[in-house]
């Protein structure tokens, strides 16, 4: 009969009760943390502006949020292959003015322009992938090269000037298309009066990814190539083809972002998508906290993006000073992290 040591059990740990109760309390704290802040956002908000919690206000919050959550769900695709994508914001801004060089210039409608620019950001991601995974530049390096490509090829066909109607081009002659009724729907019209289309569309790209990621075979691949790429190729995977998905998901997503944008504001303005780029990445990083998965993972980014367009609308409902939004939306950020990996690693000692 095998016997234990008296001195190994005098040194062994036991979990009182009372300790069991602490853990799984700290893990339901983190784990529904954001949920409460945001509950208690959306108390707090509505007693000092009652006009907050109104149905025009809450689907207005949605719709301003719905092209960061769309394009953080790329970041969060190339975040799960252990990659990052700098060069978002550049796709969605370069797709605004795809789209609307395609209408104003080329005289093209929406059937025409939307898989146009929608074949563009799928280029874009390819080339991200050739010069990741075959040329080996390291991901930051080769999507920030992207971003600064596209920052000005975007400029050169209207020599930087923003696209409307009646547009004069650098040969001297004017534009005389206009945007197609039809397209302009994507970003303007609602559903039964009260959902926006961009926010149907923010749903479903987040039901279709979270089904991808979470619930098929290639989503635990992705995942496994994030967490160790050597075993998941020895295991018989395609970690370059599986790299290069992340990469054209994301960019393809990117431009989904920059047709809803186009139909939002309906010219192709050359400042769009200035700050798209960090907003989407913090949606993916508050995205972590959510449940305290501590990965990424779609539901959180778009999570993420709620709360955030919560607090900056409740803000600004409260005339709160335009400048102090980057310092609100990085405390967010900051305080999401330290919620998911402070408190986390304290409880697990």
């Amino acid at each position: 009969m095998t016997t234990i040591d008296d001195d190994v059990l005098a040194v062994a740990p036991t979990e009182t009760p009372t300790a069991g109760r602490h853990n799984t309390a700290g893990t339901l704290l983190r784990s529904g943390a954001v949920f409460l802040l945001l509950a208690l956002m959306l108390i707090g908000f509505t007693i000092a502006e009652p006009a907050f919690m109104n149905i025009a206000n809450l689907m207005s919050i949605l719709q301003a949020v719905s092209v960061v959550a769309i394009l953080g769900a790329g970041v969060t695709v190339t975040l799960a292959v252990g990659g990052f994508d700098l060069s978002i914001g550049a796709v969605a801004a370069s797709s605004v003015m795809a789209a609307s060089y395609a209408m104003i210039v080329w005289h093209l409608d929406a059937a025409a322009t939307v898989p146009l620019v929608l074949a563009f950001g799928a280029a874009v991601g390819l080339i991200n992938a050739f010069l990741i995974v075959r040329l080996k530049v390291p991901d930051l390096l080769a999507t920030l090269a992207m971003m600064f490509l596209l920052s000005g090829l975007q400029l050169i066909p209207t020599a930087g000037r923003s696209i409307s109607a009646g547009l004069i081009l650098p040969d001297g002659s004017k534009a005389t298309g206009a945007y197609d009724p039809a397209f302009l729907l994507i970003g303007r019209y609602s559903l039964f009066g009260t959902l926006p289309v961009s926010v149907v569309v923010m749903i479903v790209v987040a039901i279709l990814l979270h089904v991808l990621t979470e619930r098929t075979r290639i989503g635990r691949l992705l995942f496994a190539t994030g967490g160790n790429e050597v075993a998941t190729r020895l295991a018989g995977a395609s970690t370059a083809r599986l790299r290069t998905l992340a990469y054209v998901i994301s960019a393809v997503l990117a431009s989904i972002g920059g047709i809803v944008i186009a139909a939002r504001v309906g010219r192709g303005d050359v400042s769009s998508g200035g700050s798209l780029l960090m907003d989407s990445v913090a949606a993916a990083l508050i995205g972590f906290a959510v449940l305290n998965l501590r990965r990424p993972n779609v539901l959180g980014t778009v999570v993420g993006a709620v709360f955030v367009g919560v607090l900056l609308n409740g803000l600004t409902m409260l005339n709160a000073p335009y400048y102090t939004q980057d310092f609100v939306k990085g405390a967010v950020l900051v305080g999401a992290l330290a919620l998911t990996y402070g408190l986390g690693r304290n409880s697990d000692r």
